[in-house]
């Protein structure tokens, strides 16, 4: 396997706290690996580090075959980041925006106006490009972010939490415009609060919580670990809510009362679902609604751990 990205043994504390306890991870060139956790996980520290905005206390960080702690300018120079807010210039154009960090990036001033020129068409924003940035809406000034970390055509790019903010539409925008840069071989870690756009995106996914991974692999195989199945059962107004979680002794994967709504992991078998539904009418507890669910990264998040997605705990 040829490794963009190889992370051994990374641990990192602030003030005597842990934040980081000995993970261990690898890219593959040209693939997207989405890192999930939730608040106070350690992704943005870890992103922090692999772009040497900080040094680790241990372990050993390489990005494009560069040791991040001995060689950091060789590893700038093989990477972009796009950061959680829009890095941009409010009072320059976008056209002029991308120029100037071209300048920065010591490209000579005609390569850094055809470069521009470029990035303006592949991120649909030539007719917005002479407008000054404050006048963009958040979608576009996220687009304008992400052409900046390409200005220099970095193999590696770092997305933390590209599209948080953006409406769905912009959203949409964003995931076809970076699955267009891992078409043409760039290599993508995400992190991200939306787990549905690590479905979407990631060739592999890991899940980091109090500062170690506790799963990885691809969507689908971590999908297998709840089950093949989700039955979610939805329980009459009335009815003893907290009697009918009892009842299905452990099983489900999650509850929620305010909505009244059971998820159970299942095979799928119809024998499965008539016990269920026995276990109930034994409860006396009558049933509202009933549906089965391929299982989703929600569900995993859960599982391994014991929080809902920091977007669903935003919302409430």
């Amino acid at each position: 396997m040829d490794k963009a990205i190889e992370i051994k043994n990374l641990t990192k504390s602030f003030k005597n706290v842990p934040v980081l306890k000995g993970i261990n991870l690898d890219v593959e060139r040209g693939t997207i690996l989405a890192l999930l956790g939730p608040n106070g996980a350690g992704k943005t520290t870890t992103v922090r580090i692999l772009s040497t905005l900080i040094q680790p206390d241990g372990g050993e960080v390489f990005i494009n075959g560069y040791n991040a702690v001995k060689n950091p300018n060789s590893v700038r120079a093989s990477i972009g980041l796009t950061g959680q807010y829009a890095a941009v210039d409010e009072y320059l154009s976008g056209y002029e925006n991308l120029v100037m960090l071209g300048r920065l990036y010591h490209l000579n001033y005609a390569d850094a106006k055809k470069r521009a020129t470029e990035l303006l068409e592949q991120f649909d924003l030539v007719e917005a490009g002479g407008r000054i940035a404050k006048t963009y809406s958040g979608g576009m000034r996220r687009r304008l972010d992400l052409a900046l970390s390409l200005i220099a055509t970095p193999p590696i790019l770092f997305l933390d939490e590209p599209t948080t903010g953006l409406d769905p539409r912009s959203r949409l925008a964003m995931w076809a415009i970076i699955e267009q840069l891992v078409q043409a071989k760039t290599t993508v870690l995400l992190t991200t609060q939306y787990l549905e756009e690590a479905d979407k995106l990631a060739n592999s996914i890991a899940v980091l919580h109090n500062g170690t991974i506790i799963a990885q692999g691809t969507a689908n195989e971590l999908k297998d670990k709840v089950g093949k199945e989700r039955l979610e059962i939805t329980i009459a107004e009335g009815h003893n809510f907290k009697q009918a979680v009892s009842a299905i002794n452990g099983q489900a994967i999650s509850s929620d009362e305010k909505k009244r709504l059971i998820s159970i992991a299942t095979s799928g078998a119809v024998s499965e679902i008539k016990r269920v539904i026995s276990l109930m009418e034994n409860h006396n507890i009558e049933i509202e609604a009933l549906s089965l669910h391929k299982p989703t990264l929600d569900d995993v998040f859960l599982n391994l751990t014991g929080h809902k997605t920091t977007k669903e705990s935003e919302e409430e």
